[in-house]
């Protein structure tokens, strides 16, 4: 598959500061260490340092992290194949595969205004088996899920943030993952925080971070880095205590990751800038989703909703410019197939994502805005 041509604007192009990439996968290099080892503890350190959570684990992709997250969870909670976890059918299906990874049923509700979980649909859809919640904080967004949260505490059910669009995010004055058992972002190619690929896993408690890492080391209860000692001796012993998975991230991706993290607030702020560009544009023509009130967002996309959207897409195609749909209800899909969440279904007949990232500037954002403006009269 080829790049799209020069002359199409793309909806994601990632960023690299390739001169200071080059020199973190150097250290790597010349270590002789480019699995996990050295580079992802640092990213990890910085992770926690830059977020405020206490626990990072970084592995080879957030879908990788939700499924150790929920595999924990169930291992630590004693939950049952077939128990519950309520979710939303808005998202990118690797959310809802991890719950059938565990042996979990997704049971789906309903989004609000801000495509993400509405909290009164969500206790709606609790029952005698249901044992989380899996929020997904998508393009960034936080919606309402301060209500989840006291939902989740009210009714003793864990709490997941798939958090995989919400790198930056800030929600009154904190980065978010706090007050969740687990949080999970992703540094895919086209994220916020772009790696080859790659995504970090911020579990509540020392304990379940620690039951994590094994996890994701095919249940050894010593990674290889660990083995090796100061004196460059190797210890070969180890144990293994349970079926785990080979889920760790690489020094390499580890690299990237560190340098974009340096940069990850400023590129933000750009993210945010055109979001206000394809506001101030679009204005109240065109039906834009709204961010929730005290959330600074990442702005990983900017959504809009409009009616007839794939002849809309069609038409901006032609005009050069290139669009997405974030996402198709999952419940089109046949192993998804349930109930109807009608706000869910709506959007996912009428979303569509433009171009955001950060070789963008705020008149070409202004120029794609007018031209879905004057697509949508």
């Amino acid at each position: 598959m080829t790049p799209p041509p020069a002359a199409l604007r793309p909806l994601f192009r990632p960023h690299f500061r390739t001169d200071e990439v080059l020199a973190e996968i150097r250290e790597c290099l010349e270590a002789g260490w480019a699995g996990a080892g050295f580079k992802t503890l640092e990213f990890e350190r910085r992770w926690c340092e830059y977020t405020g959570l206490p626990h990072a684990h970084f592995l080879n992709s957030a879908t990788a992290g939700l499924h150790v997250a929920l595999a924990v969870l169930k291992e630590e909670c004693g939950w049952q194949d077939g128990d519950e976890v309520i979710t939303t059918p808005l998202t990118f299906v690797s959310t809802n595969h991890a719950i059938l990874y565990c042996g979990l049923r997704p049971v789906f509700a309903d989004v609000d205004e801000y495509l993400t979980l509405d909290p009164g649909d969500v206790e709606r859809r609790i029952t005698p088996r249901t044992r989380a919640v899996m929020f997904v904080g998508i393009g960034g967004n936080t919606g309402r899920l301060d209500e989840v949260q006291a939902l989740c505490r009210e009714r003793g059910l864990r709490l997941v943030l798939d958090a995989s669009h919400m790198s930056g995010t800030r929600w009154r004055g904190r980065h978010v993952g706090s007050d969740v058992d687990a949080a999970v972002f992703s540094f895919h190619a086209v994220k916020n925080l772009p790696s080859s690929d790659g995504g970090v896993l911020c579990m509540a408690g020392a304990g379940l971070d620690a039951r994590a890492r094994r996890f994701s080391w095919m249940g050894i209860d010593r990674d290889t880095f660990s083995r090796l000692g100061r004196d460059g001796r190797y210890n070969w012993d180890y144990d293994v205590a349970s079926v785990g998975y080979k889920y760790q991230g690489n020094s390499v991706s580890a690299a990237l990751a560190l340098v974009g993290l340096r940069y990850l607030d400023e590129d933000n702020a750009h993210r945010r800038e055109l979001a206000a560009a394809y506001d101030a544009v679009l204005g109240d023509a065109v039906e834009r989703v709204p961010q929730a009130p005290g959330c600074l967002s990442s702005r990983h996309l900017y959504q809009v909703q409009v009616d007839g959207r794939d002849q809309v897409i069609e038409a901006l195609m032609a005009a050069g410019v290139q669009c997405g749909v974030h996402y198709r209800d999952n419940t089109l899909f046949p192993m998804y197939a349930g109930p109807l969440c009608p706000q869910a279904r709506r959007a996912s007949e009428r979303v569509l994502s433009l171009p955001m990232h950060l070789r963008m500037t705020v008149d070409e954002a202004r120029e794609i805005g007018g031209l879905l403006l004057a697509l949508a009269r």
